[in-house]
């Protein structure tokens, strides 16, 4: 089903021009109906990059900037996401000391906050590891974490959290103490027990329920863009295919369609989102 009616976001794609398809993802993406992408920064180690000061992370910054302007040459409107993946403070802690990687994580988001402040970037990416780690590390992925946001706070934009599978629920105080809206505090790859934004991943089995009930979410693909992880984690024609293919079955009205892909992340991000 083709779409030339309805704007579909994409809340969460990474491309990659080096390192991966690049610029065909795009046109996969746009070719199967959809308009939008929130271009996430991938982490540095993807860049071959071993950082040890925060400037050294505008290298990522920049090239997903640039990416973002390449989509929109192709008609695809992309909003620059920059930030730290969290998993980023086990691989520094290699080569430093937990404190020193704490620091650097945090000035590397100081660092991407300019770019939003100049109105280059639309929102802020950082989290805490989705997987076990020491409590030391874990109490020092919190502070990065609550860094960010208080980093979206003053900057007043959205914040997209890679995190634990689950509700997150402590993020909610963090969120609370740090002044910023809880409806600005994306959980990347959520599920419905969520208090934060839901940004569901678009083959989500509660993404239909979650409509009917005219909940309040996003879709996305967290495709990765890595040639030797084709299609991971889902391909970039998913957003558009599930939605279309909702709509069609008529688990989707069109009012859900405006709402999830426009109205939504318009609200959430702050941006304007129109065919």
């Amino acid at each position: 089903m083709q779409n030339n009616r309805f704007p579909i976001t994409d809340d969460h794609m990474h491309i990659d021009p080096e390192n991966g398809i690049g610029i065909r993802a795009v046109r996969e993406f746009s070719r199967s109906g959809g308009t939008h992408i929130f271009l996430v920064t991938k982490p540095s180690w993807s860049y071959g990059i071993s950082p040890t000061s925060p400037n050294d992370f505008r290298v990522v910054y920049e090239r997903t900037i640039e990416t973002a302007e390449e989509c929109c040459r192709e008609g695809v409107v992309a909003f620059p996401v920059l930030g730290v993946h969290p998993a980023e403070i086990s691989r520094l802690t290699e080569r430093m000391s937990l404190s020193e990687a704490e620091a650097l994580m945090i000035g590397a988001l100081e660092v991407a906050a300019e770019y939003v402040s100049e109105g280059v970037a639309i929102g802020l990416k950082s989290g805490r590891p989705h997987y076990e780690v020491e409590a030391p590390v874990w109490d020092a992925s919190n502070r990065v974490l609550y860094a960010s946001l208080e980093l979206a706070a003053d900057c007043g934009c959205a914040v997209q959290l890679h995190a634990e599978s689950g509700p997150c629920e402590d993020v909610v105080l963090m969120a609370g103490k740090a002044g910023i809206s809880i409806e600005r505090v994306v959980k990347h790859f959520a599920t419905p027990d969520t208090p934060l934004h839901p940004s569901f991943i678009a083959s989500h089995e509660d993404i239909v329920t979650a409509a009917r009930e005219g909940r309040s979410f996003t879709m996305e693909s967290d495709y990765m863009d890595e040639r030797d992880r084709p299609g991971s984690v889902l391909g970039p024609r998913s957003v558009p295919r599930f939605t279309l293919r909702h709509l069609e079955a008529g688990n989707f009205t069109e009012e859900d369609v405006w709402r999830i892909h426009a109205r939504v992340p318009e609200k959430v991000y702050g941006v304007q989102i129109s065919l």
